[in-house]
């Protein structure tokens, strides 16, 4: 399923593929911070344990969780500041 995202938006994306926990977190709190508020950060990741790691990461950032999609080869995971 698709994540809809506002129009104008800035969208922000971190090609995680690759790495194991706790780097794409690491490497989303650093990037997140120049996400404009109102703006998506999206991570690209293939550690299966990503999607469970940002929704810790939502409850300790206050970031919100928009979407979890399954790639054929990784997941999508959308966050909004």
């Amino acid at each position: 399923m698709a994540v809809d995202i506002e129009d104008g938006a800035a969208v922000v994306e971190l090609d995680a593929r690759g790495l194991n926990c706790p780097l794409p977190v690491l490497k989303a709190r650093k990037l997140f911070k120049t996400v404009p508020a109102g703006g998506y950060l999206r991570v690209l990741a293939t550690d299966p344990g990503a999607p469970k790691d940002f929704e810790h990461f939502c409850a300790t950032t206050g970031a919100t969780l928009i979407g979890v999609d399954m790639a054929a080869d990784h997941t999508v995971i959308t966050l909004k500041r």
